[in-house]
C-alpha cells in the first residue's frame, strides 16, 4: 500500500502502459483518476474504469481529450473538487505518428505535437499550478511522472514527429524538476523500451519484434507490468532525493 490515500491522475489510462500503471496504482491504495479520451481498450476486454471497480471504489474514469486546455482544466477541477488535492500526475498519453520526415505532413506533425507536447504541456501545467497550493506532506507537495521514450535519445526509426515529441517530454521532465523542486513539487521520468502491451498489428511486426530482440540485453522484451512498477516507485515516498531523472526501463537496450 504504498500509495495509500494518494491521489493519481493517469493521462491515457484506458489501455496499454497507463492502463497497467492505473490498475497497479489502485492495488498500492491510490484513489485513481483514470483519463481518457476514449473508454474503448486497444488490447480489448473490459474498460478500465470496470476493472479499477473490482479492485477499489474510489476511481473514476473522466473523459479527456488532453490536447483541448478546457479539458484538462476540467480534469484537474473536477478531481479537486471531488478528492481535495492531486498527489500524482502520470502523464502518459500519447500518439504515435508512424512516418518518417520526408512522408509527415502538417497534419501528421500537428496531430502528434498536440498531444505528445502540447497536452503533456497542458497537464504538467495544471498539476504544477495545483501542487503550488497544496501543504507538503512527507517532503512533497505532489509527485509528477512522465512517460517517455528511448526515442526521446536515440532515433525512432521511420516515426520522425513521435521521436521529436519525446525528446521534447525529456527535456520538459528536467527543466520542470530544475523550476519546482525547491517548491518540494518532484518532477521524474520513466523511458520504456520495446514493451509488448497486447496491442496488433505494427506494434508486433516480425521483422520490428526481430531487431528488438536483438537490439535488447536482456532475453526478453518488456511488458506493461515492467513500466508500471518503475512508475510506482517514482511516485512513491521510496523515491526520495531522486528529480529530474529519466529511468530506462528498456532490458538494456540503451547500454549496449
Amino acid at each position: 500500500m504504498r500509495l495509500l490515500d494518494k491521489t493519481v491522475i493517469v493521462t491515457g489510462a484506458s489501455s496499454g502502459i497507463g492502463r497497467a500503471i492505473a490498475l497497479l496504482f489502485a492495488r498500492e491504495g491510490a484513489v485513481v483518476v483514470a483519463a481518457d479520451i476514449t473508454e474503448d481498450v486497444v488490447e480489448g476486454g473490459e474498460p478500465v474504469i470496470q476493472a479499477l471497480g473490482q479492485i477499489t471504489p474510489r476511481a473514476v474514469f473522466i473523459k479527456t481529450d488532453i490536447s483541448r486546455e478546457d479539458e484538462v482544466k476540467a480534469l484537474f477541477r473536477q478531481t479537486v473538487e471531488t478528492f481535495g488535492r492531486v498527489d500524482i500526475l502520470i502523464n502518459n498519453a500519447m500518439v504515435r505518428g508512424g512516418l518518417p520526415l520526408a512522408e509527415t505532413e502538417m497534419a501528421d506533425w500537428d496531430r502528434v505535437m498536440n498531444v505528445n507536447l502540447t497536452g503533456a504541456y497542458l497537464c504538467l501545467r495544471e498539476a504544477v499550478r495545483q501542487m503550488l497550493k497544496q501543504d507538503i506532506v512527507n517532503e512533497t507537495r505532489g509527485r509528477i511522472v512522465n512517460i517517455t521514450s528511448q526515442h526521446g535519445m536515440i532515433g525512432a526509426p521511420d516515426d520522425f514527429a513521435y521521436g521529436v515529441s519525446k525528446a521534447g517530454l525529456v527535456y520538459m521532465t528536467k527543466q520542470v524538476a530544475t523550476d519546482y523542486a525547491k517548491e518540494f513539487i518532484v518532477c521524474n521520468a520513466v523511458a520504456p523500451g520495446k514493451i509488448l502491451t497486447g496491442k496488433k498489428g505494427s506494434a508486433i511486426d516480425p521483422a520490428k519484434l526481430e531487431y528488438s530482440r536483438q537490439r535488447t540485453a536482456m532475453p526478453r522484451l518488456g511488458t506493461s507490468q515492467d513500466v508500471a512498477h518503475a512508475a510506482l516507485f517514482l511516485a512513491s515516498d521510496e523515491a526520495t532525493y531522486i528529480a529530474g531523472h529519466n529511468l530506462m526501463v528498456d532490458g538494456g537496450w540503451m547500454a549496449q
